[in-house]
């Protein structure tokens, strides 16, 4: 029987994050994707500002900015006539305490693809055409059967599988909520003759319901989504009608129905969820695949933790956290969905999300700064960025004469502000710092 720390089901964007986060802790872990190859569509292609700057912290960033690009403007089509109007995405530019404050375009399948070169480069692999079967679980750890029959011994298992979760149904958590809307939607990749690939195009009133084509970065591709009763008879021949263009190929469709559904535990002794295993989104506002990643990087340094001897209370905290947020922008998904409205802004970039209940924040505050905060980029005194120090697996604490002591949890929320509790993250003595602002890693 084959032997490892935490044994992750589903190598999509999430699982990937938390294999990735695992790796470069020298955790132990297994990462099985039931597919037999590796996913090629572009359906979560929207990457909001706070998970770009978790890929800052795994390495990748460089990578995904230069797959993407940002999203284009709105042509909107009414009959004979069109207008150009604004995007889904800002065009802020960079500041000292926000370095990525714009939603960016990058085909799913693309970001994929270069966490598994990342994972490959930490010496981690994805396992394809591995599917779990079924397992078991007590207080010792869980025991997982493969449908090849092979079976693995983990002390933790995550279901990080999608909206059919396997291990969720194991579990026998349901996915509790609603429908939005009654009508079945298609998504697709199509790669269409001559159709000027600047803009987004839409036709709101298509016969059938709306269609739009958005070009997709890095390829020669539009992504159209519409209505299932739009194209009824056939991708091809509405999209011709639409645009006067000939489809040359159909890279990748999928069909589903819009709803916001959620487990209600993330936990379950020592099985959790994370994902769409847990949440499921409509595409409004580009939440489903940013709250998954998430998920992942608030579990990944405390599974690591508890592997190496920290209390399994920590993971209580994983739920407790996470829970919320994804209640809470479940809520946002649908409201964007429902009213159609192409603003989005602050209010999905997902910045401002925050653990102050969280019994892991705890002091004061410190100007705009709060417990529970994610602790925003700056400059230091020696001229360098915060995030540069804050980058990779370790907690750090942040030191001047005049102000109190701040401690950066592992995941880049504020853990606490005053004195200081490194210990806890880490088990070493407090650095003491007197002057300019430092840095100090636990």
């Amino acid at each position: 029987m084959y032997e490892t720390s935490v044994l992750i089901v589903g190598a999509g964007p999430t699982g990937l994050t938390l294999a990735l986060d695992l790796a470069r802790r020298g955790i132990r872990f297994r990462l099985l994707e039931a597919a037999a190859r590796p996913f090629e569509g572009s359906r979560g292609k929207g990457i909001q500002p706070r998970t770009l700057e978790i890929f800052d912290d795994l390495g990748v960033i460089e990578a995904l900015l230069a797959a993407g690009a940002p999203y284009p403007k709105f042509r909107t089509n009414f009959g004979g006539f069109s207008v150009r109007a604004g995007s889904v995405g800002s065009s802020r530019p960079p500041t000292e305490n926000v370095p990525y404050p714009n939603l960016w375009m990058v085909p799913q399948s693309r970001t994929e693809a270069i966490l598994r070169e990342r994972l490959r480069a930490l010496g981690g692999e994805v396992e394809f055409g591995k599917a779990l079967a079924t397992f078991t679980h007590s207080e010792q750890g869980v025991i997982a059967t493969l449908a090849s029959g092979e079976t693995v011994r983990a002390d933790f298992l995550v279901g990080c599988d999608g909206g059919r979760s396997t291990v969720r149904k194991a579990l026998g958590l349901p996915l509790v909520g609603e429908l939005i809307d009654d009508k079945p939607m298609v998504v697709a990749d199509v790669e269409i003759e001559g159709l000027d690939r600047r803009d987004w195009h839409l036709w709101p009133f298509a016969r059938g319901g709306m269609i739009g084509l958005c070009p997709l970065p890095g390829t020669a591709l539009f992504q159209c989504m519409s209505q299932a009763s739009t194209v009824a008879a056939g991708l091809e021949h509405a999209v011709h009608e639409l645009t006067g263009h000939r489809v040359r190929s159909i890279a990748w469709s999928s069909t589903y129905q819009p709803a916001v559904r959620m487990v209600d535990r993330y936990r379950v002794g020592r099985v959790f969820l994370a994902g769409d295993a847990a949440h499921l989104h409509p595409p409004s506002g580009g939440q489903g695949l940013n709250t998954g990643v998430q998920d992942a990087y608030n579990l990944g340094w405390k599974l690591a933790h508890v592997v190496r001897g920290a209390p399994e209370a920590l993971l209580d905290t994983y739920e407790a956290e996470r829970l919320p947020i994804a209640a809470a922008v479940l809520g946002l998904s649908k409201r964007l969905y429902q009213t159609r409205s192409i603003k989005r802004g602050d209010a999905t970039n997902q910045l401002a999300l925050h653990y102050r209940t969280s019994s892991l924040s705890s002091g004061v505050t410190l100007g705009t700064l709060h417990p529970g905060d994610r602790m925003p980029d700056a400059r230091l005194a020696d001229g360098s960025r915060l995030f540069d120090q804050l980058r990779g697996p370790h907690a750090t604490e942040l030191v001047t004469p005049e102000e109190p002591r701040i401690l950066i949890r592992p995941d880049g929320y504020i853990a606490h502000i005053g004195a200081a509790h490194c210990a806890e993250y880490a088990g070493e003595p407090t650095h003491h710092t007197s002057g300019a602002l430092s840095q100090f890693t636990c």
